[in-house]
């Protein structure tokens, strides 16, 4: 499969105040949250997703930011490597899978309650709307066919 982006819209150019808004909701969110967490997030949503571009770019923001490799390496199986990660993240990483994968099981109770063991209200609703944005992110990335390594901030 081949990846034509050139016949693609380019979603920043034509919808310049969506976008402008998406990163404003992108940056409120992370406010206050723990930068190593906001990457683990946005990767692991980005493998579930299946999204190549964001998952090249949040992998290296978590190297530049001083993230392990092997930690890097550990968060697609995070369940099972679960002494690589605290158990904040951990309830961060459930509560990303639950709402990535929202269609299949909704967000079930207990990976809900994990959560607000971990996150007071105002973390947990910016750790939902972190969420909501790489989700964003990533259908923005799949629907205009970004190639990975490409990173487009600037």
């Amino acid at each position: 499969m081949t990846n034509d982006n050139a016949s693609r819209v380019n979603f920043a150019k034509s919808a310049p105040k969506v976008f402008k808004a998406l990163i404003g909701f992108d940056a409120a969110a992370r406010e206050g949250l723990d930068p190593a967490l906001v990457e683990l997030v946005q990767i692991r949503s980005s493998q579930l997703n299946k999204c190549a571009y964001c998952l090249h770019m949040h992998t290296t923001d978590a190297r530049k930011a001083g993230e392990s490799e092997e930690r890097l390496h550990m968060v697609a199986v995070w369940q099972d490597a679960a002494r690589f990660f605290t158990d904040k993240e951990q309830a961060a990483l459930a509560l990303t899978e639950a709402v990535t994968l929202i269609s299949q099981d909704g967000v079930p109770e207990e990976v809900y309650r994990r959560a607000t063991w971990h996150f007071d209200e105002q973390e947990l609703a910016r750790l939902l709307a972190l969420i909501f944005t790489i989700n964003t992110w990533n259908r923005i990335a799949i629907s205009t066919a970004k190639v990975p390594g490409t990173d487009e901030r600037a």
